[in-house]
């Protein structure tokens, strides 16, 4: 049986004999139901049961219609800090003694993937996914960290794909566990992407 809740702050898909965590940060723009389908098909088939917990971005798009993490357009990056401590209190405050943060995926898209590396790289996670992600001014990945993998479309039209070989250049330098995986498509997460990560995510929690 599972249990479906949501409140101002977040959507989550609760099974009681669920033995692991997938947390899932949309992009700017969207809201916390948008990456629902994602986290169904990414942990569907896999030999332990997932929690899902799709958080909402705690601002509110200028637009009137959607949330962002912090101001993009023009890009707010004086935010950012406080932006990366809110998000990581609220990761530790998911931490249950049946699913630990060690237990626990992030899964951010676009300015989502950009928190998740932020915010995800200090925490003692099982593992981080970032698509279409991108690193904030003067970031710099910490001397250990979850093992990541990031994803981007060479033809990104939204966030260039430079700013993923970026990353992961960065992350490289500092000898961490990462891969990014580049396809020929746009600002998306395909059909071949999530068979990619299913096996990663196979591999991380076995």
């Amino acid at each position: 049986m599972q249990f479906a809740g949501m409140n101002k702050d977040l959507i989550s898909i609760v099974l009681p004999e669920a033995s692991f965590r997938l947390v899932l940060l949309h992009g700017w723009g969207a809201d916390a139901e948008d990456l629902i389908p994602i986290g169904r098909e990414l942990t569907r088939n896999l030999d332990f049961l997932f929690e899902l917990v799709a958080l909402r971005a705690p601002h509110l798009h200028p637009q009137g219609v959607g949330r962002q993490w912090y101001g993009l357009y023009p890009p707010d990056w004086l935010a950012v800090p406080e932006a990366i401590n809110a998000l990581s209190c609220r990761l530790r405050e998911l931490e249950t003694p049946s699913i630990p943060l060690r237990k626990t995926i992030l899964f951010g898209f676009s300015q989502g993937g950009a928190m998740a590396l932020a915010a995800g790289c200090n925490l003692p996670l099982a593992g981080l996914i970032a698509c279409s992600a991108y690193p904030h001014p003067g970031w710099t990945p910490p001397k250990q960290s979850p093992p990541i993998i990031l994803s981007h479309g060479e033809n990104d039209e939204i966030v260039p794909c430079s700013a993923s070989s970026q990353l992961i250049n960065s992350l490289k330098l500092n000898q961490l566990n990462a891969e990014l995986f580049l396809f020929e498509g746009g600002h998306e997460i395909t059909p071949e992407l999530l068979n990619r990560f299913q096996l990663t995510l196979r591999d991380w929690i076995n």
